[in-house]
């Protein structure tokens, strides 16, 4: 009977649905453990589940350490994440989706179990330690495996074994962010990279159910709630002011990812020949100094963010953090750590939008729109300028920030930003790490496409 069942999840259409579901009940459930275990290692560390914001203070729970709190407690979560991915998961390090795109590309979809708790021990520990990183890398491939390690379980073949590992992407980004639709293209567009009717609708299976378990325990507010609303343009010939920001922000896309890449090798370089384990707990010295002179890098950012759009800082600050962001990112996962780079994507992006708004502003008045307007741009410019995802882009602004009045601005960033970043790259700031290793899925799947074209004609009748 067991038998038969498992028979039927691997062969028939709606057993792949009936898996999708299950998929997206994982996923939701990863992401409210491991957003549990970030906030927990955070509260453990400064006293608080947010930190950052407020600027240099010392933690509530160790206050005898005062400002050498900052350079501590970095190295103590290298010393316990730093041996945990090397013992028994070393896929784990960095930010994660590189490994599930090449799962998907070249393993049909096999991930090992053990990568699901081990990215999210070493992600929340990193994150709570002060490691400048975002949260989405960890929980797709947190749900990514987990989605892996059910098919395997029941027998999927490769093909159904690649949807649901998009699946579970879908469900992970969807559970994180409130953002269903984000989750369907980025399970589709970054993980499997292709839509067909039946891994589309498995994907939305997915992502539409993590969202509805996880709306009744954290609400169903955006998830940058505080975003401002109503932020529209006043005028057409404002759109030339869009245009010229998206090209902005897709430049400083395309430095985030030289500078990303840039400093592993620096940090390669510098350790090489050493232990591995013992890596993330030295660049936390590193990583410490930088968080000194600039406290508001410490964890994901988001309470930062809101700061700088409810006009908390000034416009030579506001581009400072955009500087250390993108070094405190980097060096973050240069020495080792685990997390995400789509949060510090999106502050970066918000951070260049509202200097943009500011000066835009300042330049033509309230003409110019509102600067939280030029904040969305900003994000969707440098997301996609680094990933090169559009529909990803677009969906992902739109929907966390919940203001549909965006669609038109930031449709025109994501082209701009695509175009921008095709003519000044080749990889993404995910599969550019995959190219350093000599794994070049983009012309793998050019070739697939081709070679099924090729069998489709020949198969079909000649003319008489």
């Amino acid at each position: 009977m067991v038998g038969r069942f498992a028979g039927w999840l691997r062969e028939n259409r709606y057993g792949l649905f009936l898996l999708a579901v299950v998929v997206g009940v994982g996923a939701a459930l990863g992401a409210l453990i491991f957003r549990t275990l970030v906030y927990g290692f955070t509260w453990l560390a400064t006293g608080s589940q947010e930190f950052g914001q407020a600027g240099r203070v010392i933690s509530t729970h160790l206050p005898w350490l005062g400002d050498a709190f900052y350079l501590v407690i970095p190295v103590v979560g290298g010393l316990l994440y730093g041996p945990i991915v090397y013992r028994w998961a070393r896929e784990a390090r960095g930010h994660g989706v590189p490994e599930v795109m090449v799962a998907v590309a070249e393993k049909g979809g096999r991930i090992r179990p053990q990568v699901a708790g081990v990215k999210a021990l070493a992600s929340a520990l990193t994150i709570g330690a002060g490691g400048s990183v975002g949260r989405e890398g960890p929980i797709v491939q947190i749900g990514s495996a987990l989605a892996s390690s059910l098919g395997q379980l029941v027998g999927a073949p490769e093909s159904r074994l690649r949807i649901l590992v998009a699946c579970g992407a879908a469900g992970g980004i969807s559970a994180t962010f409130n953002a269903p639709i984000t989750g369907v293209f980025f399970g589709a567009e970054i993980i499997l990279r292709e839509i067909s009717a039946g891994s589309l609708f498995a994907i939305m299976l997915s992502s539409m159910v993590a969202d509805a378990v996880i709306r009744p325990i954290l609400g169903g507010a955006p998830f940058l709630a505080q975003f401002p609303r109503g932020a529209s343009l006043h005028h057409s010939v404002d759109y030339l002011l869009v245009a010229l920001l998206a090209v902005v922000a897709a430049l400083i896309g395309q430095l985030f990812t030289w500078a990303l890449y840039g400093i592993e090798d620096v940090c390669d370089r510098l350790w090489a020949g050493r232990p591995e384990w013992l890596r993330p707990a030295v660049g936390g010295v590193v990583v410490g100094i930088l968080l000194l002179a600039v406290p508001q890098m410490y964890g994901v950012g988001y309470p930062v963010m809101f700061r700088a759009l409810a006009g908390g800082y000034t416009l030579w600050f506001i581009l400072l953090l955009v500087l250390a962001k993108i070094l405190a990112t980097s060096l973050t996962l240069g020495a080792g750590g685990s997390g995400g780079v789509f949060a510090p994507s999106l502050f970066v992006g918000l951070m260049v939008g509202t200097a943009f708004g500011i000066v835009a502003d300042q330049v033509f008045g309230p003409a110019a729109g509102s600067p939280a307007l030029y904040a969305a741009i900003g994000m969707a410019g440098v997301f996609v300028s680094g990933t090169r995802a559009p529909l990803t882009g677009l969906a992902s602004v739109v929907e966390m920030t919940g203001d549909f009045s965006l669609v038109l601005p930031v449709m025109l960033t994501a082209g701009v930003a695509t175009i921008v970043s095709r003519s000044l790259s080749y990889g993404t700031i995910y599969t550019r790490k995959l190219l350093r290793r000599g794994q070049d899925i983009e012309r793998l799947q050019d070739f697939e496409y081709r070679r099924m074209l090729h069998a489709t004609r020949s198969d079909e009748p000649s003319a008489a």
